[in-house]
Formats: C-alpha cells, structure tokens, sequence
C-alpha cells in the first residue's frame, strides 16, 4: 500500500483511556478489551459526546493508553481515567486495511521523516473508524488515521 503523508496542526483532544501494557502479539486483543471497558463506563456514567476508539503509545515498550475521544474532559470512573492527546504539529498518514498491516503506515512514517529530515517524537497514536458493517466482508476498507507528533 502506498501511504500520502501530510503535516498538521492537531488540536489536541481529551480521552477517557485505560492504560495497559502489551506485545506486539498481544495488542490486537489488549485494544479490543481495553476499548469495551471504556465504552462500557462512558455508558454507566452516561457521558456525552464520545467519538472513535483510540490507541496511543507512549514508548518504545509498550506502554499504552487506549480509549475514546471526548468532546469534554472525563472526571474518571475506576480503572477508566482522564487523559488526552496533545496538541502540536503532527505526521499523519491514513491506513486502509486490516490492523494487521498497521505496522506499514507507521514505517511509512518514519520513512517519510527520515526523509524530509523531520524527527517524530512520542506519543504517536491511532485513531480508528467507526465500525462499519461492510468491512466485515471487506477488510481492505477499514479505514485507521495514525499520527506522530513532530519534534519542533
């Protein structure tokens, strides 16, 4: 897959996020648990205004937060806690496909900065689609913006 990588100025946005810890082999079941839990208590805390799944790596080792975004800030609810992503100028590239194969838009990124003499810096994260139904029988359209925030 071929990967169009743009630069932005994001915002920043508040999450409701559970943090974890996990492999490589292990993040595709960690995320899915993780992202139930938090819609499960945004539910019971009847917020408004929640958005789409997010993943954020905060290092090299795993350290993860993932979660929903928020239109307000979150007060908290058990292991479910207030966090956000930061504002600043990021690299962004959307992955079409299945999450499998998001190793390739992170490495596109990398090798975009490389190129352009950029320097990405953490935390990068991924903020996925909403579940559409079609994708069930076409993988190839599950559609994933993943985002590296730049050194200034």
């Amino acid at each position: 897959m071929s990967y169009s990588i743009h630069i932005e100025q994001f915002p920043g946005k508040p999450l409701a996020i559970v943090r974890r810890q996990a492999s490589m082999q292990q993040l595709g079941p960690v995320i899915q648990q993780a992202c139930g839990l938090v819609w499960n208590a945004l539910r019971a805390q009847q917020v408004k205004g929640a958005g789409r799944h997010v993943a954020v790596y905060r290092d090299s080792v795993m350290n993860i937060e993932v979660g929903v975004e928020l239109e307000a800030p979150f007060t908290g609810a058990g292991e479910v806690v207030p966090s956000s992503l930061p504002a600043g100028e990021v690299a962004v590239t959307t992955h079409f496909g299945p999450y499998q194969r998001l190793v390739d838009a992170h490495e596109a990124i990398h090798h975009w900065c490389k190129t352009n003499s950029r320097e990405p810096i953490r935390p990068c994260w991924e903020i996925y689609g909403h579940w559409l139904d079609e994708w069930n029988n076409d993988p190839s359209k599950i559609r994933t913006d993943v985002y590296y925030l730049l050194k200034t």
